[in-house]
């Protein structure tokens, strides 16, 4: 069990829950199988025949058994010496259990070797094995079949007397939940499907509630902190800058900005999360809170996940600035400061300066990627870290900057994949959240289709002809392919969802070629992917953004910040190989000035493929959290907590993120009241244990570094 499940203790194996429930009377549909999976299925024998052949041995065996349950039939093999006992056994009509992993045999779905156990019903001991009429199905695997776990959890069951229950009785009474042990005793014997919610009811609480205690407790610790408060002077650089901004900041611009100065303000180090749509405008607010910091004397880091991204940010920054950002150059005015840049491919020379800029004090805000980080990058008073893109940044990272400060920096981090509120309140529940979501006045919306190219060829000429019109019209367009083309093909197991998948992803190499010379001919069409010289990289953005390329085709380097006002069109390749916030962030590279934007997202994949509902999703709607709703409900949370929140993610066994947000909510409050009240939870000793359990040391460095 610890090898095959990672189950140590017999807590561990009470927790390991059922995955569902199978119903004497109801049979698993057969007819939805998953290829390749690990399955339990409870089936009846249909018919069974043994075969004689000749082999390169001589002669062998092989017993086929056809397996139904109303919906479909599935074929289970056996062979060789391992056809004796089924052949015996597995009569027409008996009932039984099989498990397997689901294999293709000439188009025919089939379990080879499938373990099993047959259902008797017939008044022996088998009828009080499975007790009641629901059948526990347990998360498997090959060695360890589903009616193994359940025969060991009928030896653990009556130690479920000695459970610690970690949630104080006045909770647990005042919300009329179950007792711990009796949650336990259901949700692995259920009588009744009552049964079966009342415990998972109480044992979501369990995990919400103690995830939540832990990351009260993360920000009650932040909370103890000191930090420098960083209040802007009167009329500093910060209202220098205000006054020279050509336009008016949003309602929401404004809220947010309040919000974190008055963060700023206090003497306990910031800690915000800032989420935005793409183009509301979040780089304007971490700016102002930039120019806070720098007005109270202090310096700011800013963080981007590429080197694209920081030249970006370095090159939007300074031209917002104007002359603001050149403090101690000729031109540069009373209040300004130096804006350095820092990367890992910058030249010794200006690599020096920097860094020298940057211990003196003379510069006031430095925009770089993880070179910032580096030991020899020192900082004369570090005051607020703004991370861009948190998703693409390491806790390690964040942590490593953190300490470059005399006293903790305040904390900035923004995303543009808008994050539900409960996946907010899990993952990210040690930071306080601002939501950015208006656009800002002048930009355009966004036209979005699905081009079907292997149902309607016609529709992707008709793409290019789109393209076409754009540029004609003074417009430039971008073309986004997953792959670049110049590396070694992965050997990958063809997947069963269509004959598209059997191909290789499409290639910028290869689509900038095929356009050139076709349906783009007598365009100025140029590639930008992450393995060119950052030289040509930006160089390569710079003609783009002058004007002097037509259509770029790239890979994903450009999802994130890069900003065009004049490229309108978007055409993204094999768009069913990119996840729904990644599409939606790509999205938000066109539209960006006054023009309309049209993004045209081009799929072989049949009409009834989940691929394609999620391409039409995107399609359907401009709205990020009503995407990222959908994200998460398609994937699994595992994915959504990823492998940088791995801490979190194995301990949520029946707290489903999305649907649950009303236990969330809730627990977060008794989560930070029970905090509030006893920080160290000495009246709480179970829940400490329960704690313990969950933060083993791993995790709780994790929650550590933020």
């Amino acid at each position: 069990m610890a090898e095959a499940l990672d189950l140590h203790t017999v807590g561990d194996l009470l927790h390991h829950y059922p995955r569902r429930y199978a119903e004497r009377g109801e049979l698993t549909a057969l007819s939805e199988l998953p290829l390749d999976e690990h399955v339990t299925v409870v089936a009846q024998v249909a018919d069974a025949r043994l075969h004689t052949f000749n082999g390169a041995r001589g002669r062998g065996q092989r017993l086929e058994v056809t397996i139904t349950d109303g919906s479909g039939r599935v074929q289970l093999v056996f062979f060789g010496k391992g056809v004796h006992k089924p052949h015996k056994e597995l009569l027409p009509g008996t009932r039984a259990m099989f498990a397997g992993k689901v294999s293709l045999f000439n188009r025919k779905l089939q379990l080879a070797h499938p373990a099993y156990e047959l259902l008797r019903g017939d008044g022996d001991e088998d009828v009080d094995a499975w007790a009641g009429a629901l059948i526990p199905i347990y998360p498997a695997t090959t060695k360890l079949e589903s009616w193994k776990i359940a025969k060991a959890v009928d030896a653990a069951l009556p130690s479920v007397v000695e459970a610690v229950d970690p949630l104080p009785t006045a909770l647990r009474e005042g919300r009329g939940l179950a007792e711990l042990a009796d949650a336990l005793r259901k949700v692995h014997r259920p009588r009744t499907k009552a049964d079966i919610e009342e415990a998972r009811e109480r044992l979501k609480w369990d995990e919400a509630f103690v995830l939540q205690v832990a990351l009260a407790r993360r920000r009650h610790a932040d909370g103890q902190l000191p930090a420098v408060a960083r209040r802007p002077a009167e009329d500093g650089l910060l209202s220098a800058f205000d006054a020279k901004l050509p336009f008016t900041l949003t309602e929401g611009q404004q809220n947010v900005s309040r919000e974190i100065f008055g963060d700023l303000a206090t003497e306990h180090p910031m800690h915000r999360l800032l989420q935005g749509e793409v183009g509301s405008g979040k780089t304007m607010v971490a700016l102002r809170a930039m120019l806070a910091v720098v007005d109270a004397g202090g310096q700011a880091a800013m963080l981007a996940p590429t080197e694209v991204l920081a030249q970006q940010h370095h090159r939007s920054v300074t031209e917002m600035m104007g002359e603001l950002a050149e403090g101690g150059m000729l031109g540069g005015v009373e209040h300004a400061t130096k804006v350095v840049l820092l990367t890992g491919s910058m030249g010794a020379a200006a690599r020096r300066q920097a860094l020298l800029d940057l211990v003196t004090g003379e510069a006031g805000i430095v925009i770089g990627t993880h070179a910032l980080i580096e030991d020899k990058v020192q900082f004369h008073d570090l005051g607020l870290v703004v991370v861009d893109e948190q998703h693409r940044f390491g806790v390690e990272q964040r942590d490593a900057l953190r300490g470059k400060g005399k006293q903790p920096p305040h904390l900035l981090v923004m995303t543009a994949t808008p994050i539900p509120r409960t996946v907010a309140m899990t993952v990210f529940g040690d930071l306080e959240t601002s939501v950015l979501d208006q656009l800002p006045a002048g930009r355009s919306p966004i036209a979005s289709h699905v081009v079907p190219a292997a149902d309607k060829p016609h529709f992707l000429a008709r793409a290019w002809e789109r393209v076409r019109e754009e540029v004609e019209g003074g417009h430039q367009a971008y073309v986004v392919c997953p792959r670049i083309g110049d590396e070694e093909e992965p050997k990958r197991k063809p997947s069963a969802e269509d004959e598209a998948e059997k191909r290789p992803p499409l290639a910028v190499l290869e689509v900038a070629e095929k356009l050139a010379a076709g349906p783009l001919a007598g365009l100025r069409v140029e590639v930008l992917h992450g393995r060119m010289h950052p030289d040509d990289k930006d160089s390569v953005m710079r003609r783009f953004a002058g004007g002097e390329v037509d259509v770029l085709v790239a890979t994903t380097v450009i999802e994130v910040g890069v900003n065009v006002p004049n490229a309108t069109a978007m055409v993204i390749m094999d768009a069913d190989r990119f996840g729904v916030s990644q599409l939606h962030q790509l999205r938000g590279r066109v539209g960006r000035g006054a023009a309309a934007g049209l993004c045209l997202l081009v799929t072989e994949m049949p009409e009834a493929s989940p691929a394609r509902q999620r391409l039409g999703a995107v399609a359907s709607t401009l709205d990020g959290f009503e995407l990222s709703r959908i994200d998460l409900e398609q994937r699994r949370e595992g994915d959504v907590l990823g492998q940088a929140q791995s801490g979190v993610k194995s301990s949520l066994r029946m707290l489903a993120v999305i649907d649950d947000e009303d236990v969330i909510a809730a627990a977060r409050e008794e989560a930070t009241a029970v905090v509030a009240a006893d920080p160290e939870l000495e009246s709480h000793p179970e829940l400490r244990v329960a704690l313990d359990a969950l933060l083993d040391k791993e995790r709780e460095e994790f929650l550590e570094k933020g």
